[in-house]
C-alpha cells in the first residue's frame, strides 16, 4: 500500500524543515523523511535534546535550529523519523525503510534536500583509526557529548575554527591546527572584499571564533603543505612542512576539514543536469532560481544545491515551496512573489561573503590529486595511482573506472570518492570535469535486504494478480 502527499520532502535540516513549515501553511500536506531519529540534520542533529545539554558550548548558532523544528509541530506534516530512500521511480513513487519495512510514497511533488557531505581529503595516513572529519567530531559532541582529545585539525575553512573554538570550551583545546590556505589565497580573495562587508556577521562571526582558538593557547600553522599522517596500527602524530621547516606532531586524533560539497546521489538516480562550479571545486545541479530541477515535479534545496551554509539552506527551502505552493495552486503568483521578495533579499546579503569564503579558503591542492599510494575509493581501496593506471589504459570517466577497478562500486556508491576520481581523470586525460563526468547512480540508493525489496511485491495482492492477468 502506498500513501499520497502534495509533497515529499528529503532530509529534515534547514532546508527541509522550512520548506515543510511553509508547504503546511499554504495548506499542502507534508511527508517529511529523514534518516535520523530527530529532526535538524547535521548542522542542527540532535538539536531538541542538546540545546538543554550542550547549548553553551555549541554556540548561538546551533541553538538558531530550535525554531525550525518548532514548526514541525503542524498537522499538516508527517514526520517519518529513521527513513532511508532507497529509490525514486518516475511516477512519482517514492520507497523508503523503517527499521527493515519497505514502504512506498505518492507524491505529486518532490523536494530533495539532503543537504551536504565534506569533502573527502585523502592525504597519506588518512585511513588510519583515529582520523575522522570535523564534521564528525562535531556530530560526536552534538549528539553524545564524546569529545576528541589530543587532536590535530587539518585543512582549511571557517568549520575548522568553530570546532576548534568548541573543542576550546569544554576545556579540550585541539594540540594545533595546521590550514592550508596561503597568504596568496587571502590576497586573491581580496577581489570580494565589498561582498564580505556587506555579509559582515559572518567575518565577525569568524574573528570571534579566531579570539577564542587564540585565547586558549593553541597554535596555527598556515599554508601547511606535504601533509602527511603518521601511524602503523593507529594514528601517532603528524608531519608537514610550514615555510622551510619541516615539523612534526605526536597526537592521538586528527580531524580533517577542506569543505564541503553537495550531496547530489538523489538527484544524479534520477538523470538529473548537473555542471562543474569551479568556484566551489565540486558539481552542483542545474535549477531555476526556485529551485527546480530538470525534472517539471522534482526540486532541490539547500547545500545539496549549492554551498551557503545553514540560513541560505532554510531561505532556499522557503523559496522552493512557495513554487511548489503556486505550482499546486494552494497559492497565487502574487501571492508567491510577495513573499519571495522578501525572501530574496534576506538571501542576497547571506551569499554576498560566499565569493570571499570560498577564494580565502579554497580546498587544499594535494587533497585534490593524491600522491599515487593514496587510497582514494576506501570501500574498494583504489589509489590514486589505480586511477591514473586506468587513464593510460584509455579509461574517460569515472563510469568506466568501474569496469577497470571497481571504484564507486562499494557501499557508499561513490560518495566519498566521487569528486576525486572525475578530478583525477580529468586531469590526467587533459579533459575538464564536466567532459570527464561522474558516476551513474542507480537504485537502490543505500543497501536494502532482499526481503525488504521482497515485501513489496505481495504475488497474492490484487494489483499483483491484475498485472499477471494483462
Amino acid at each position: 500500500m502506498s500513501e499520497d502527499v502534495d509533497l515529499a520532502i528529503i532530509g529534515a535540516g534547514p532546508a527541509g524543515l522550512a520548506a515543510a513549515a511553509t508547504a503546511a501553511r499554504a495548506g499542502l500536506n507534508v511527508a517529511l523523511l529523514d534518516e535520523q531519529s530527530s529532526a535538524g540534520g547535521q548542522i542542527y542533529r540532535d538539536i531538541e535534546r542538546a540545546a538543554a545539554a550542550r547549548g553553551d558550548i555549541l554556540g548561538k548558532d546551533y541553538l538558531g535550529g530550535l525554531s525550525l523544528v518548532a514548526d514541525l509541530d503542524s498537522p499538516r506534516i508527517r514526520h517519518i523519523r529513521n527513513a532511508t530512500v532507497w529509490q525514486i521511480d518516475r511516477d512519482g513513487s517514492l520507497t523508503y525503510s523503517v527499521h527493515g519495512e519497505a514502504r512506498v510514497l505518492m507524491a505529486k511533488r518532490l523536494l530533495i534536500a539532503s543537504g551536504a557531505l565534506e569533502r573527502p581529503m585523502p592525504v597519506v595516513g588518512w585511513t588510519l583509526p583515529g582520523v575522522m572529519t570535523a564534521g564528525a567530531a562535531q556530530i560526536l559532541l552534538k549528539q553524545s557529548g564524546i569529545v576528541a582529545r589530543d587532536a590535530v585539525l587539518i585543512g582549511s575553512g571557517p568549520l575548522l575554527y568553530l570546532v576548534a573554538a568548541q573543542l576550546c570550551r569544554v576545556g579540550k583545546p585541539p594540540m594545533a591546527i595546521v590550514e592550508t590556505q596561503t597568504f596568496s589565497d587571502l590576497l586573491s580573495a581580496g577581489r570580494h572584499l565589498p561582498g564580505a562587508l556587506v555579509g559582515w556577521r559572518y567575518m565577525v562571526k569568524g574573528l570571534g571564533l579566531l579570539h577564542e582558538i587564540r585565547k586558549a593557547g593553541v597554535t596555527r600553522f598556515r599554508g601547511a603543505s606535504e601533509i602527511e599522517i603518521a601511524g602503523t596500527q593507529m594514528v601517532s602524530g603528524v608531519r608537514f612542512r610550514h615555510g622551510k621547516r619541516s615539523h612534526e606532531l605526536a597526537c592521538a586524533t586528527v580531524l580533517l576539514h577542506h569543505g564541503v560539497i553537495p550531496n547530489t546521489q538523489i538527484a544524479r538516480s534520477l538523470d538529473i543536469e548537473h555542471a562543474w562550479d569551479e568556484s566551489q571545486k565540486c558539481f552542483v545541479p542545474k535549477i531555476d532560481q526556485w529551485g527546480r530541477s530538470d525534472r517539471e515535479d522534482v526540486f532541490i534545496a539547500g547545500d545539496g544545491a549549492g554551498i551557503g551554509g545553514a540560513v541560505v539552506a532554510a531561505l532556499r527551502g522557503r523559496l522552493a515551496a512557495l513554487e511548489i505552493g503556486r505550482d499546486l495552486t494552494a497559492m497565487t503568483e502574487a501571492e508567491r512573489d510577495e513573499i519571495a521578495s522578501r525572501l530574496r533579499a534576506q538571501l542576497r546579503r547571506e551569499m554576498a561573503a560566499r565569493p570571499f569564503i570560498d577564494t580565502a579558503y579554497p580546498p587544499f591542492d594535494e587533497a585534490m590529486s593524491p600522491k599515487d599510494p593514496v587510497i582514494v575509493c576506501r570501500c574498494e581501496e583504489v589509489t590514486a595511482g589505480d586511477i591514473r593506471g586506468y587513464s593510460r589504459l584509455g579509461c574517460l570517466g569515472p563510469n568506466q573506472a568501474k569496469a577497470f577497478g571497481r571504484s564507486g562500486m562499494g557501499p557508499c556508491q561513490g560518495r566519498y570518492c566521487g569528486t576525486t576520481v572525475t578530478q583525477l581523470l580529468a586531469e590526467a586525460n587533459g579533459a575538464t570535469p564536466d567532459e570527464t563526468g561522474y558516476y551513474k547512480i542507480r537504485a537502490p540508493l543505500k543497501p536494502v535486504s532482499l526481503g525488504e525489496v521482497a515485501a513489496l511485491h505481495d504475488p497474492n495482492s490484487e494489483d499483483e494478480r491484475n498485472d499477471r492477468a494483462h
